[in-house]
């Protein structure tokens, strides 16, 4: 030790300079023998990290001719990783990089009587272990900046990619920016929007993408305007996988569109999710999440035409094409308030008929009338139909006080 508090290794550093190739290659061939997945990297990565660990040994040097090993307060400079390219940090995780450091340093103190000048030992020894912390430190560093350069680059993608799911851009914009995010297109895939919680961006895609990962599935997340936009992928039951996600929305309704193939057809997912998203203020008491064709009666009255299309198509029209006895019944049911006496006496039938048409409406529409929100959505999609009719509404109808032969069978089995 110099009287300075300093290390005085000058003849030990000559050594190491001198020693420096054969120090990389006997550590590369140690982490041949000893990492099974060093021996699988390419040859191109091979010759990297030997790179790497040249420009380690000349970083001790230097840094024990800067005093760090004495004094403990000077940081490796991240130069010593600059001899990699980048690609490298991608290929080789932070831990596997922890793993040659650990092999490059047992070499190197296995080495220390070799390379120390004689009466250095210790003092080399010591330095190399406060070296090796140093070392990893930096490390650290080079990946953490590494990794928020990637985060801000995958975010700024992300925002493209939900921004052109919105639009309604073609497929082929969507699939390539997807590939360029590692999408791996699981199906189904479906859209949920809710309301941002916000705050940093990045920090709302961090909560997304470590629910996400508890449950298992893929997610590609974007903050747009005042809205959080997910894609999700490979969720059984997206509603449910959403449900999961809640803690990455802020307070307010969160709707989850249909379920389709492949991101291609997301669109309408996103589409059916924004619109599910703008009405359901009108439903208080919604679930959340909610799915967008459980609010078709609030986004056609908030003037979705797709929501008015499935109402006039998938509701009045079948009731119009099953039978009119069916469309005359719920007509009745509605003027009645609901009550199946009433209604029976209006149509002149009995109440089991009626009980009878009112199941098979349930039957065929997916809505029954004796429940609150379903005959909502039905009465919705009578004035909808009857506004844009597109099946002829002149169907034959039992005269009043008549049953169909389809009736007289289920009242006599009732």
């Amino acid at each position: 030790m110099s009287e300075s508090g300093g290390t005085d290794l000058s003849a030990t550093l000559r050594r190491i300079e001198r020693a420096a190739g054969a120090l990389a290659t006997a550590s590369v061939s140690r982490m041949d023998e000893t990492l099974p997945w060093f021996r699988e990297l390419p040859a191109d990565q091979r010759s990297w990290v030997m790179l790497v660990a040249q420009a380690g040994a000349r970083s001790l040097v230097q840094w024990l001719r800067s005093d760090g090993a004495a004094e403990g307060t000077q940081e490796v400079s991240d130069e010593v990783f600059a001899t990699a390219p980048q690609a490298l940090a991608r290929s080789i995780t932070l831990q596997q990089t922890v793993a040659l450091i650990k092999v490059t340093i047992d070499v190197v103190e296995e080495q220390v009587d070799e390379l120390a000048a004689p009466g250095e030992e210790p003092q080399l020894r010591e330095a190399v272990l406060r070296y090796s912390r140093e070392i990893a430190f930096a490390a650290a560093r080079v990946y953490a900046r590494a990794a928020e350069s990637r985060g801000s680059w995958d975010a700024r993608l992300q925002a493209l990619l939900v921004d052109a799911l919105l639009r309604g851009d073609s497929p082929d914009v969507l699939a390539s920016r997807a590939a360029a995010l590692g999408w791996t297109d699981a199906p189904p895939v479906s859209v949920a929007v809710g309301p941002s919680p916000g705050g940093e961006v990045s920090a709302v895609l961090h909560t997304v993408y470590r629910h996400a990962r508890r449950i298992d599935v893929e997610v590609i997340g974007g903050v747009h305007g005042d809205r959080l936009v997910i894609v999700l992928g490979g969720a059984a039951d997206p509603v449910a996988a959403t449900g999961k996600l809640l803690p990455a929305f802020g307070s307010g309704p969160v709707v989850v569109g249909p379920a389709v193939p492949s991101l291609d057809e997301a669109t309408e997912s996103a589409r059916a999710a924004l619109a599910g998203y703008r009405a359901a203020p009108a439903w208080p008491a919604a679930p959340r999440p909610v799915h967008a064709g459980d609010l078709l009666p609030e986004r056609a009255l908030a003037g979705d035409a797709e929501a008015r299309r499935r109402l006039r198509h998938d509701v009045y029209a079948t009731l119009v094409r099953a039978s009119g006895e069916l469309l005359e019944t719920l007509d009745a049911f509605f003027a009645a308030g609901g009550t199946l006496e009433s209604a029976a006496r209006a149509l002149f039938v009995h109440p089991n008929t009626v009980r009878y048409r009112l199941r098979r409406i349930a039957d065929v529409t997916g809505f029954s009338p004796l429940s609150p929100r379903d005959a909502f959505a039905l009465r919705v999609a009578l004035t909808v139909g009857r506004l844009d009719p597109v099946v002829p509404t002149q169907t034959l109808v039992p005269a009043p006080g008549k049953r169909s032969q389809q009736d007289d069978e289920q009242h006599q089995s009732l």
